[in-house]
């Protein structure tokens, strides 16, 4: 017989709220929805849905502005500078 695990995840109330009333219009309560999650996951081998890293303020901007065809030399003097940055940024932003 399979024994079962507790998982114990800590979020705002807010969130909580929030998401138990958004399962709970789709019919599901919030442990139904993780268990849900986690099946999908581990059968995919992945995330059910894409992640992807948002950059730090400093590399949006930088971005932004090579895009508009302005200072793209920005506050980075070369290309490795700037790939540092964004990822350093993005392990401060997570």
């Amino acid at each position: 017989m399979a024994k079962d695990a507790l998982i114990q995840v800590r979020t705002s109330l807010a969130l909580k709220q929030e998401a138990d009333s958004l399962f709970e219009s789709l019919g599901l309560d919030t442990p139904t929805a993780v268990r849900m999650f986690l099946t999908r996951a581990t059968r995919l081998g992945e995330l059910p849905f894409p992640v992807t890293r948002v950059p730090n303020k400093e590399t949006q901007r930088a971005i932004e502005d090579a895009i508009a065809g302005g200072n793209v030399m920005g506050p980075y003097d070369t290309a490795a500078d700037l790939i540092a940055a964004a990822l350093a940024g993005a392990d401060d932003d997570a």
